[in-house]
């Protein structure tokens, strides 16, 4: 399943282009030295990075504990399901984001972001990535609730990881090549995205089932404790 957080981020970052993608086209980046650009990108990059990983760490020690209570399979079909109903019944969903809290949060946190892309140091780049890591996106729910499936804090960071890295082509596509997030190409990955959600849902809710197919849905591990009478 780890190979699912890359496909994820990979496919999805169509949908990363249409919603972040301004955020990457307006990065501060040298234009003039070649060398220096692609340093600029790459600690943006390695900031969205680094905030993934860090998410995908506290949702992995949950799923870790999770996993200790013998609920590890269940939970796999729950995130499974959640992520189809959250394709199915979206305005469910939507009443989340709109509680005062959290609107506070997220007005706090794109404004340190319109401050950072107005900067240029070293550590520009790092911040806006970092900061851009925490914006609310559909896409990085579904990627958290994968790394809510790991049994451990460091599969639910590596699968947070690879998802950031499924995204970086198509990301860096945008700094080099311009916003080309045109109106058909948006309608195309707003089709194509549920699509994508749901896929991968079958797959966790597969996996949760423990049907024995290899790779996608491998039985449950049962440990087996034999008691011997010692020998005197």
């Amino acid at each position: 399943m780890m190979v699912s957080g890359f496909i994820l981020g990979f496919l999805g970052s169509l949908h990363c282009v249409g919603m972040c993608g301004p955020i990457a086209f307006m990065l501060p980046v040298n234009r003039t030295h070649k060398g220096i650009q692609f340093f600029q990108v790459g600690s943006y990059h390695v900031g969205r990075l680094f905030t993934y990983s860090f998410l995908g760490l506290i949702f992995g020690l949950f799923g870790k504990g999770v996993s200790l209570f013998g609920f590890q399979q269940q939970l796999s079909v729950l995130v499974g399901i959640l992520m189809i109903l959250s394709i199915v019944l979206p305005r469910y969903f939507k009443k989340i984001k709109s509680r005062n809290k959290i609107n506070q949060l997220l007005y706090k946190l794109k404004s340190a972001l319109g401050d950072a892309l107005k900067k240029k140091g070293n550590d520009t780049f790092f911040t806006i990535g970092f900061l851009n890591g925490f914006l609310p996106c559909g896409l990085v729910y579904m990627a958290v609730f994968g790394a809510l499936t790991t049994n451990s804090v460091l599969q639910g960071s590596l699968y947070m990881f690879l998802f950031g890295l499924g995204t970086i082509p198509l990301m860096t596509s945008v700094v080099y090549l311009g916003n080309f997030t045109q109106t058909h190409w948006k309608r195309k990955i707003q089709k194509a995205i549920p699509i994508l959600v749901i896929f991968m849902g079958f797959l966790f809710i597969l996996r949760g089932l423990g049907l024995g197919i290899p790779y996608i849905s491998p039985k449950p591990v049962v440990e087996l404790v034999t008691a011997t009478k010692p020998c005197y």
